[in-house]
C-alpha cells in the first residue's frame, strides 16, 4: 500500500485507499474465532462502500441498516444478502420498504413503531426482534446507548406482546441489546452474559420460546494503538462459555468499526507550515469535511508522513523538524484538526501524510459539503495491491 500512496498523482489527493485483502483475512480471523451460534453481521453504517459490502458479503452471515437509504443501497450492492433493520425513528415509508425488501429481520424500538407495522402488513408476514433498554451498569466505554431515545423499558415489552398476540402476521424472533460501544473483550463478556441470563428469566415467566438474541455491536478500537486489536480469540472463547448455560439460544452480534476501521487509509498532503503564537501547523489539503473522525470522537487520528522530494519552487520549503505541530484542514474553522502537537522527525511543504484508521466512520459521516471542495478519490487493492480500477464514486474518478 506505501507505494500507492506515494505514486498517488497530487490531483488524485486527497484519496481513500481501502485494502480488501487485509479487510477479508481480517474477518476472517473474526469469523475463525466465533462459536458456531454466533451470528456475525455487518453494521453497515460504519462504512458502506460498495467494494467493502461486496467484500465482506463473503463471510458475513449478513448486514445492519439503520435507514431506507441504507437498505436500499445494500439491497443494490449485495441483493441476495439477509438484512437487519434497526435504528430509532423509522418512517411508515421505511417500514413499508422494508417489508417490501424481504429483510430477514426488523428490531422494533417501540410500541408505537410496532402497531404502525402491523397496519403495513398487507398479508405478508415479518420477524421482529423487541429491542430492549436494559437498565445495567457498562462501566466507562466512549458511547453508553441506554438511558435514550433507543429501545424500550423492559416494563414496555408485555405491551408489545399483547399486540402481537392479535397480529399473527408479527413473529417475535427474540430480543435486541446495544447498550455500549468502545467496550474491550473482558466487560463485553461481563455484559453479555448478564443481558442472556435477564432475556431468559424474561421469557422462561412469560412463556416465549425465546431462540435469538442480539447484542449489538460496540467492540472497542483504540486510535492511539493502531496495531492493537479488539481480542477477538477472548471475545469468542468466552462466548463459548456463556452459550453452553443457554443451548437453545442464537446469538447475533453487528459490529462495525471494528471489521472495517483497518483496513483504510486517508491520504492527502501538506500545502503549507506556518507557526502561529509559538505553535506550528501543517494545513494539509482536505480535512474533516472528509475525515470526520477525529474530530467527532476528539482524538488524533494516527499517521505516518511519506516524504517528497520533488520540489521545485525557486524559495526554501517550509518545514518542521523534531517539534510538536498540528495537523488542520483547509475548513474555516479551528475544530478542523486532524491531530493536534504531534512530535514529527520532519515534514515539509508538499510531502504526504496518511492517515491510519480510517476505513470506519470516516468519510460516510463527514460534512462533504461545507466550503464545497472537492471530494475525495477512493481506491481499492486487491489480494495482490494491486489498484482495482472502479469507475467513479464520490464524484470523482478512482
Amino acid at each position: 500500500m506505501h507505494g500507492l500512496l506515494a505514486a498517488l498523482p497530487d490531483d488524485e489527493l486527497p484519496a481513500y485507499v481501502y485494502d480488501l485483502a487485509h479487510l477479508r483475512e481480517h474477518v476472517r480471523t473474526i469469523r475463525a474465532a466465533l462459536p458456531d451460534r454466533v451470528e456475525l453481521l455487518y453494521a453497515a453504517k460504519a462504512n458502506s462502500d460498495p467494494r467493502i459490502l461486496h467484500t465482506l458479503a463473503e463471510h458475513v452471515h449478513g448486514f445492519e441498516v439503520a435507514s431506507g437509504g441504507e437498505l436500499d443501497h445494500v439491497r443494490a450492492i449485495v441483493p441476495r444478502a439477509p438484512i437487519a433493520f434497526g435504528g430509532p425513528g423509522k418512517t411508515q415509508w421505511e417500514l413499508i420498504r422494508a417489508l417490501d425488501a424481504r429483510a430477514e429481520r426488523l428490531h422494533i424500538e417501540s410500541e408505537h413503531e410496532l402497531r404502525l407495522l402491523a397496519t403495513l402488513l398487507g398479508g405478508r408476514n415479518v420477524d421482529v426482534l423487541l429491542r430492549v433498554d436494559l437498565p445495567v451498569h457498562v462501566g466507562r466505554v466512549a458511547l453508553a446507548m441506554g438511558g435514550g431515545p433507543f429501545g424500550m423499558d423492559p416494563v414496555q415489552l408485555d405491551r408489545c406482546l399483547e399486540v402481537m398476540e392479535s397480529v399473527p402476521g408479527v413473529r417475535l424472533r427474540g430480543l435486541h441489546f446495544h447498550l455500549a460501544s468502545g467496550l474491550q473483550a473482558r466487560p463485553h463478556l461481563l455484559l453479555v452474559d448478564e443481558v442472556l441470563a435477564w432475556a431468559e428469566s424474561w421469557a422462561r415467566d412469560r412463556g416465549v420460546d425465546l431462540r435469538e438474541v442480539n447484542v449489538g455491536g460496540g467492540m472497542g478500537v483504540d486510535y492511539t494503538h493502531p496495531s492493537g486489536l479488539y481480542d477477538w480469540p477472548a471475545l469468542g472463547a468466552g462466548l463459548r462459555r456463556i452459550l453452553a448455560r443457554h443451548p437453545h439460544l442464537t446469538l447475533r452480534i453487528e459490529p462495525g468499526r471494528s471489521v472495517t476501521a483497518y483496513c483504510g487509509r486517508y491520504v492527502t498532503q501538506v500545502l503549507d507550515i506556518k507557526s502561529s503564537r509559538g505553535q506550528a501547523f501543517a494545513v494539509l489539503r482536505g480535512g474533516t469535511h472528509h475525515l470526520r473522525t477525529p474530530a467527532a470522537k476528539q482524538h488524533d487520528q494516527p499517521f505516518e508522513v511519506i516524504p517528497d522530494d520533488t520540489w521545485r519552487r525557486p524559495w526554501n520549503r517550509p518545514e518542521v523538524r523534531d517539534e510538536p505541530v498540528t495537523l488542520v484542514g483547509q475548513l474555516c474553522t479551528p475544530k478542523d484538526v486532524l491531530a493536534s502537537r504531534i512530535v514529527v522527525e520532519r515534514l515539509r511543504v508538499g510531502d504526504r501524510v496518511a492517515f491510519a484508521m480510517a476505513g470506519a466512520y470516516a468519510w460516510n459521516i463527514s460534512h462533504h459539503a461545507f466550503l464545497m471542495h472537492p471530494h475525495p478519490t477512493f481506491h481499492h487493492l486487491d489480494d495482490t495491491g494491486t489498484p482495482v480500477a472502479d469507475g467513479t464514486y464520490a464524484g470523482r474518478p478512482s
